[in-house]
């Protein structure tokens, strides 16, 4: 196999386990095994970029910043984008660190950087008027009520999982440090627009504004590999492939889909709004822009095998 150039979409399950506590060092652990799955793929000769998700992450800084707040008169909570550039820093980190030494560990040299990535949303999305995206710790239907009572938080149940803080999550537009992305893509593995990027918006001037929402890193993951060209998309998740009827009795493993057949599931209600229905669109909307190239959609770990077909979904136009 030559060169093959891949953007990989961390599902929240490659940065922390079930029943595990929420913290730094847990998701260290965590980030730690995923690191040795990533540095298999780059040792099989593969450039790549990495798009991670902060989900809970997120939501624990804001609470965490709302709650220190509230107990400390004088301390200002930072602000919802803020709070993203943080998770963004400490996360990539974590990545940085321990992707750098599985690589090693292979006597290999590879640098491996984190950039703090903007994206620019649209100010009149309208998921601003309709939040979508799931955030932080899971409640029980009581707790929840009594957090969206307290705070003001909009509280929805989340693909049967529990129930958790929604935030806007509007399309990404326009990826700012793609230049610096693409000036370091042929030495380097960058960790780019982590939890979807901070979305900002753009001004009259060109100046950005920073806005309280949580882009879908699936979609700005497709957002890179559309700008990067890359040969593949590989999104990553808790499960080995796509099913049908998920579980259900029924259920069925996809093992190749094209895009009509994907676009026919969508429409049938096969996939979870806050779950798989946006890692099946970024792979639909793809596989679109390069009818050529492909997209595939799998576990951790089965990445690496699922790149050169003997695992995953693969996502085709025909």
């Amino acid at each position: 196999m030559g060169f093959s150039k891949v953007v990989i979409a961390l599902g929240g399950n490659a940065l922390q386990e079930a029943n595990t506590p929420p913290t730094a060092e847990a998701q260290l652990g965590v980030v730690r095994r995923t690191c040795e799955r990533l540095a298999d793929i780059n040792f099989k000769g593969y450039e790549m970029a990495i798009v991670h998700g902060n989900g809970p992450q997120i939501g624990r800084i804001v609470l965490s910043q709302e709650t220190a707040a509230q107990i400390e008169e004088g301390l200002p909570a930072m602000p919802f984008d803020v709070c993203g550039s943080m998770s963004q820093g400490y996360i990539g980190y974590q990545i940085q660190q321990c992707l750098r030494d599985a690589i090693r560990n292979r006597n290999r040299n590879v640098p491996v950087v984190t950039i703090l990535t903007q994206v620019v949303v649209d100010k009149n999305d309208e998921s601003f008027r309709e939040p979508t995206k799931p955030i932080g710790p899971f409640f029980t239907e009581k707790e929840a009520k009594r957090v969206a009572r307290e705070r003001g938080y909009v509280m929805k149940e989340d693909a049967g999982r529990g129930w958790r803080r929604y935030v806007a999550s509007p399309t990404p537009l326009r990826i700012v440090e793609l230049d610096s992305i693409k000036r370091l893509w042929d030495s380097t593995i960058v960790i780019t627009a982590g939890g979807g990027g901070i979305p900002v918006t753009e001004n009259m001037d060109g100046s950005l504004t920073g806005a309280a929402a949580v882009i879908d890193k699936d979609l700005a993951a497709e957002l890179l590999a559309e700008e990067m060209e890359t040969d593949c998309l590989l999104i990553l998740t808790g499960v080995d492939r796509i099913f049908l009827n998920y579980g259900k009795p029924d259920q069925k493993s996809l093992e190749r889909v094209t895009v009509a057949e994907a676009i026919e599931y969508v429409s049938e209600g096969h996939f979870a709004p806050g779950s798989m229905l946006p890692k099946v669109m970024a792979a639909i909307k793809f596989v679109r822009r390069f009818p050529g190239k492909k997209a595939v959609i799998t576990s951790l770990d089965k990445a690496a095998d699922a790149l050169e077909g003997h695992a995953g979904t693969v996502m085709t136009m025909a």
